[in-house]
């Protein structure tokens, strides 16, 4: 069965390449209380006079079909309808699918909207974030306090040996923190649609050896890991950094909440014949894939992995490297997925296009 607009749980309104509304699904006529025929055909700016916090016209305000052509909409924020009814408003500029067009005027302008019960749950969000947040810096934070506070209160009574052991841990609880803190940078910038991506070649190989042996150096078993390449990989342009969270939490993971051998692959990998670059050819991608042998993720949980705060056992951590991993993946065109390995534990595999930038545009 084929969806429509009127499916979706969303409020959706489309307006065309001058301004006029072509579409305005039956959520939206739920959210803001004007129906479709009031609202099919009319500008824009008539048909939903939307204005800011501060009384200011909305679409005056980011003018759409004006400004900077390499803009591709606005990040979801409050707005007030006449009467002061309040939504949630996000925008996408679509200019056109070929890379010529992806700065041209814009086709269609394409508005979700979203009633006050999703701001509920969105504070019920930001409300876990933060006691997610005080908790995991209270432990960090408590022990580096703890342990300052005695060095400088007794130093001369402990041996050189002591006072190594407690620097050693001050250090890794200050690394914790900013591990933190980092986290929670991505998280902003990935919910804003502002993560910036650095892109320059990255050899997938060397990065996968690197964070084994990163691993083997930290005390695991050299014998825990195994590492298969596929073939030569095609040249892939990413930001090394954000390749690095990624690698890193889905290692992680594996060994933290996973049990026997963790196997690392990475193989090339074709992408759908519609994915063509700018000179039309079929893309490329590298595929990387990080299982264990452990019990793996619960069937019902699967929809859930990406999400924040989701933890697949009691072994600690925020519960938002998972919701960063996707995020970054996206960002780099990519995608990621779960799924469970073939010795029953669970498998993480993500996919980004290769090829130089101007083949990624």
């Amino acid at each position: 069965m084929e969806l429509t607009p009127d499916d979706l749980p969303d409020g959706l309104v489309i307006a065309d390449e001058q301004g006029r509304v072509v579409c305005f699904n039956r959520a939206a006529t739920r959210i803001t209380g004007l129906a479709p025929d009031a609202a099919l055909g009319r500008r824009l700016a008539d048909a939903l006079p939307l204005e800011d916090l501060e009384g200011r016209p909305w679409w005056q305000l980011t003018d759409p079909y004006g400004g900077l052509a390499t803009r591709t909409g606005q990040p979801e924020r409050s707005l007030l309808l006449p009467g002061g009814r309040e939504v949630l408003v996000s925008a996408r500029y679509v200019r056109g699918d070929r890379a010529e067009e992806r700065t041209g005027p814009v086709r269609r302008v394409v508005i979700s909207l979203r009633g006050t019960e999703a701001r509920k749950r969105i504070e019920r969000s930001h409300a876990e974030l933060i006691a997610t947040v005080a908790h995991e810096l209270r432990s960090p934070l408590t022990s580096v306090k703890g342990f300052t506070a005695t060095l400088l209160q007794k130093w001369e009574r402990f041996t050189d040996e002591q006072k190594k052991l407690m620097l050693e841990t001050v250090d890794s609880d200050a690394n914790r923190v900013t591990r933190l803190i980092a986290e929670l940078l991505d998280i902003s910038r990935i919910d804003a649609g502002r993560l910036e991506v650095r892109r320059q070649p990255v050899d997938v190989a060397a990065a996968l050896r690197r964070h084994v042996e990163g691993k083997v150096a930290a005390g695991q078993a050299p014998d825990r890991f195994r590492l298969a390449l596929r073939g030569p990989l095609p040249e892939l342009w990413a930001d090394p950094d954000k390749l690095d969270q990624v690698l890193g939490n889905l290692l992680e993971n594996s060994v933290r909440h996973g049990e026997g051998t963790v196997t690392i692959e990475a193989e090339p990998v074709k992408l759908s014949a519609s994915a063509e670059d700018a000179v039309g050819r079929v893309r490329e991608g590298t595929a990387v894939t990080v299982s264990d042998e452990g019990a793996g993720i619960p069937e019902e949980s699967m929809g859930r992995v990406f999400t924040r705060f989701w933890r697949g056992s009691k072994r600690g951590g925020t519960g938002l490297g998972l919701y960063i991993v996707k995020g970054i993946v996206e960002a780099h065109g990519g995608t990621v997925a779960v799924g469970r390995a073939p010795g029953g534990g669970a498998r993480f595999r993500f996919i980004l296009p290769a090829g130089a930038p101007e083949h990624l545009a």
